[in-house]
């Protein structure tokens, strides 16, 4: 007799929040609070997280276990080896069963709380994304940001003015049929598009970085996103898209 799977934790909430980390070590105490707060007052009927571990070597993972097991709404996977955040974020998504799926960064530069901002839009766009009002960071942050994104909009057409503002919504079914590739979540936008579906952004709140260090410098803001570009224009040309229109999988037997 064959053993029956457990249940994937996540179908039974409507909202999974992803939190991808490396080394955050510094800001687990502060995120689990945060979100454990939320969790109570979302417009969401039911929300969880999803902790997903990118190969951390700081201690952090082992705090974030120890937070699961304070709050039956935490969950946690752990990857084999450091991916990047393209690698940590589509595996939340392929690990999620909820109807939407979020995303927010460890380092809490945007609030929890401003996830509702996006909820509400929900149903009537597969991804709402932030923008990030009054940015808190360097001067070269901002300065290298903005010149990424203006080449990625030219490159790609998405009409989207922040896509890495790390706050977002999204439908689940819309998520999983978005492609891996290194730089994926640069173009979060635009692969949504290219599966059909529409985008929306609303502003957010932005807070400086309080505790941990960045992952990104002045040259992966600038050097890889131009990289990625050309990437993603090979692959848009490339990309298959199918519909299946009949067969018989889900008809009983008797």
């Amino acid at each position: 007799m064959r053993k029956e799977l457990e249940m994937n934790p996540t179908s039974k909430y409507e909202f999974t929040i992803i939190v991808p980390f490396f080394n955050e070590r510094e800001n687990i105490q502060r995120l689990e609070a945060k979100l454990s707060d939320y969790l109570k007052k979302s417009i969401c009927k039911s929300v969880c997280v999803l902790f997903v571990n990118d190969g951390s070597i700081d201690g952090g993972d082992i705090l974030v276990q120890e937070a699961c097991s304070r709050h039956d709404d935490f969950h946690y996977i752990s990857l084999v080896k450091n991916t990047g955040l393209s690698g940590a974020l589509k595996a939340g998504i392929d690990h999620c069963e909820s109807p939407y799926v979020g995303y927010i960064d460890a380092d809490l530069q945007t609030d929890p709380e401003d996830f509702d901002l996006l909820l509400a839009e929900r149903e009537n766009y597969q991804l709402v994304l932030g923008i990030r009002a009054e940015r808190k960071d360097s001067f070269v942050k901002r300065v290298s940001s903005r010149i990424a994104n203006s080449f990625r909009r030219m490159m790609t057409k998405d009409g989207v003015s922040d896509t890495g503002c790390p706050l977002k919504v999204m439908q689940s079914s819309y998520a999983r049929k978005i492609p891996l590739f290194n730089g994926m979540h640069r173009f979060l936008p635009a692969l949504i598009q290219m599966v059909g579906g529409t985008v929306l952004e609303i502003p957010v709140r932005h807070y400086p970085r309080t505790a941990g260090k960045a992952k990104y410098n002045l040259r992966n803001r600038l050097v890889g996103p131009f990289k990625d570009c050309f990437a993603f224009r090979w692959m848009k040309k490339r990309y298959i898209d199918y519909k299946v229109v009949s067969g018989n999988l889900n008809q009983k037997q008797s």
